[in-house]
């Protein structure tokens, strides 16, 4: 991050300027004259928690959801309506908790990124963005109180530092059952809790959990031949939530954050068709600057593997292998 090296070579600058007494006096002034001026710089080009680096675009958001999330008609609309009534809410009552579930390869990290892009200036980069992974911050089930203890410090320290703060937890279906519950008090519908508000945080969950439901929904409507587009919310939601709750390896089993409503939404991916394989590949071939071959991106969507394999509808890794698959072809 720009912000990073600025610090690194002001803090080298530091150092210079703390053993200013072994130069003599030009040199000394010449330091201290430097290191004045980068702190200057240093300062300008921090990243702070105000308006010029945390400022929520709602047309960004709604553009890249149309134009990059492929395949997500009930996702794009939720993920929309639910960031944008936030952001334009002053006073909101709870953070907002969204729960994104879906088979992988999905899209449910892809939008975590186009939510962080939409609001901060760094997007992902952004110091107040908060990204936990199951097996890579909690991976001995013998220390989950002290990771319960852990999380609800950083969190309780983050938000007091920037109260706009995202906190995203991957693989959610590996975590510890339970884990997650510790932070429910900061999900609630408090004003303050210590002192401090937590009400214009962001919570995002990302899990395998559910999927299931979700492609035996896609797969009933397929063979009633009843299109994709006509799977509504109200098709998925109760399933869901039950599949979630009662799953012990969802990371939300019998969790009180479902039994108290504090997650706003359960978002569902549907499995992605080969079409949709095929707009991944020409995307990924425009975000590399790169002409869009339908030919390459066919041969690329016809090396995935798709289930029912005789009917072969539903990508069994949606679009998580393109990059890698793409770059065999190119």
């Amino acid at each position: 991050m720009k912000a990073e090296r600025i610090y690194l070579f002001f803090y080298s600058i530091s150092l210079i300027s703390a053993n200013a007494n072994a130069f003599d006096p030009v040199t000394t002034t010449v330091v201290v004259g430097i290191g004045a001026t980068l702190g200057s710089i240093y300062k300008y080009f921090q990243e702070s928690c105000s308006p010029k680096w945390i400022a929520f675009n709602a047309t960004d958001l709604e553009v890249d959801l149309q134009r990059k999330l492929f395949g997500q008609h009930i996702a794009s609309r939720i993920i929309l309506k639910a960031v944008n009534g936030f952001m334009n809410n002053e006073n909101p009552k709870k953070p907002l908790v969204l729960s994104l579930h879906g088979w992988t390869g999905t899209g449910k990290n892809f939008v975590s990124k186009m939510i962080a892009d939409s609001l901060y200036k760094e997007g992902m980069d952004s110091n107040f963005v908060h990204v936990f992974t199951s097996e890579l911050h909690f991976p001995h089930a013998s220390q989950i109180e002290t990771y319960k203890s852990q999380l609800q410090q950083w969190i309780k320290g983050n938000v007091t530092n920037c109260p706009q703060s995202m906190f995203i937890f991957d693989e959610m279906d590996k975590m510890h059952p339970g884990l997650i519950d510790s932070i429910k008090p900061y999900l609630d519908y408090y004003d303050k809790l210590d002192g401090v508000s937590y009400r214009k945080a962001m919570f995002i969950f990302l899990s395998n959990a559910g999927g299931e439901s979700i492609i035996q929904t896609a797969l009933d409507f397929w063979k009633a031949g009843r299109g994709r587009e006509e799977i509504e919310l109200s098709h998925l939601e109760t399933a869901l939530s039950l599949s979630v709750f009662n799953n012990k390896k969802s990371g939300l089993w019998h969790t009180s954050l479902i039994d108290k409503n504090l997650v706003d939404f359960f978002v569902p991916f549907l499995p992605l068709e080969y079409k949709h394989v095929v707009q991944c590949a020409l995307a990924e071939m425009e975000a590399r600057d790169l002409k869009a071959d339908k030919s390459i991106a066919d041969q690329v969507a016809r090396d995935l593997i798709y289930f029912p394999k005789s009917e072969r509808v539903f990508s069994v890794t949606g679009c998580k292998t393109i990059v890698s698959k793409l770059d065999y072809y190119v």
